[in-house]
């Protein structure tokens, strides 16, 4: 049986980063703001940002998949909920991990649209059916994605805490 995952790994995600903020740095596009989504696109932001020396990030954290293939009906904002006049007529760069529905990002881009000049987004990764397409991708699939960060279960999981 083949897997049926896209694996990605510490290295390759360093190079993703890089590729994607030379990417964004060779179309011209200079953002003033990363808005990451949180929590899948905290690391890529960040090194994003290091990447284009952007140090303001603004995090909105934002609730829509509670587990594999279940969602929310609709994404939303969770606490804390960060004060966005931070972007007003700014040129924001959306970063995200992955663009599957893409509903979570079409959200992001319909509050960053109330208040900044341009907007333009990136992701590690695209599947086919997203709502929303980006102008920085990496990585185009519609496999399950193995993310660095999430492949391991949380460190309080049932059967790894000490009582």
């Amino acid at each position: 049986m083949t897997d049926e995952r896209e694996i990605l790994t510490w290295d390759e995600f360093g190079e993703a980063c890089r590729d994607l903020a030379g990417s964004v740095w060779d179309s011209g596009f200079r953002p003033d703001i990363i808005v990451c989504v949180a929590r899948g696109g905290l690391l890529p932001a960040g090194s994003i940002g290091y990447a284009l020396d952007i140090k303001s990030l603004l995090v909105l954290n934002v609730e829509f998949y509670t587990g594999i293939g279940t969602t929310l009906l609709d994404p939303r904002l969770v606490d804390p909920v960060p004060d966005n006049h931070g972007m007003a007529g700014k040129r924001v760069l959306i970063v995200d991990d992955v663009a599957d529905s893409g509903r979570t990002l079409k959200f992001v881009h319909e509050i960053c649209e109330q208040y900044a000049s341009e907007i333009r987004t990136a992701v590690l990764y695209e599947k086919p059916r997203t709502v929303l397409k980006c102008e920085y991708v990496w990585k185009r699939t519609d496999r399950w994605i193995a993310f660095p960060w999430s492949a391991l279960p949380p460190v309080n999981a049932q059967g790894n805490s000490e009582a």
